[in-house]
């Protein structure tokens, strides 16, 4: 199994300009714990995670070091701190030493990045642009969607995983942001989240619609939270 296979295609980004408010509503809104940051051509030039955002002037949470530490710290790390926790927009506090992978990487190498860099995601990128991002979640649903025993992923397998997420999308009136489709062999496997049962109901049935779905495996929760309208833009 590759990143392809698994990674999650509706992915929240922001621009280097976006504001920190505008950042931290994002990731509560779609309960995601960092965003990608991407310039105007959808090249991948940074991240902002939770961990950016833990020391922050507005909290009360900036770093006091105490007198004696100001005194060896070098300027540098002065400056990055006072960025830290005080920059306005994604691109004062982004991580720019970025972890990326490409579609065609195995999973056991994706596994290895996050334990070996302590990382929960890792974007995956095509000539520099987000296609993707596998998170540690997505690594655990592709092992309950592909036990060993089944054959790889198919060309056919890809076609049908982009078929129901179009039709999810522009036929059910289900947001797709939460939802996840992995496709084994014809089996398929949904993941995620919906505002209601009837949704998570249309989910299913969009699934069962497309030729070549032998088999579809419904792990989508209908979560009340979901249902509130400003999560939504509405």
């Amino acid at each position: 199994m590759i990143a392809l296979d698994v990674m999650s295609r509706n992915v929240a980004t922001v621009t280097p300009e976006t504001t920190i408010t505008e950042i931290v509503k994002l990731l509560l809104d779609r309960h995601i714990s960092a965003v990608p940051v991407v310039d105007e051509s959808g090249v991948i030039v940074g991240i902002v995670s939770e961990g950016d955002l833990v020391r922050r002037q507005e909290s009360g949470t900036e770093r006091h070091p105490s007198w004696w530490l100001r005194l060896i710290m070098a300027p540098e790390e002065k400056s990055h701190d006072y960025v830290k926790s005080h920059g306005r927009n994604a691109s004062d506090v982004m991580t720019k030493q970025l972890v990326t992978v490409a579609a065609d990487t195995p999973l056991d190498e994706i596994a290895t990045l996050l334990e070996r860099h302590r990382i929960k995601r890792v974007p995956v990128v095509d000539g520099g642009k987000l296609i993707g991002i596998v998170s540690r979640a997505d690594l655990i649903r592709g092992l309950a969607a592909h036990p060993a025993a089944l054959p790889a992923p198919s060309d056919d397998d890809a076609a049908l995983q982009d078929a129901i997420m179009k039709t999810i999308r522009d036929q059910t009136g289900v947001r797709t942001e939460f939802i996840n489709v992995i496709v084994s062999g014809g089996t398929v496997h949904l993941w995620g989240g919906t505002r209601t049962q009837e949704e998570k109901k249309a989910v299913r049935i969009a699934a069962e619609s497309i030729a070549g779905a032998e088999r579809v495996v419904d792990h989508v929760n209908a979560l009340p939270i979901l249902a509130n309208a400003a999560m939504w833009g509405e």
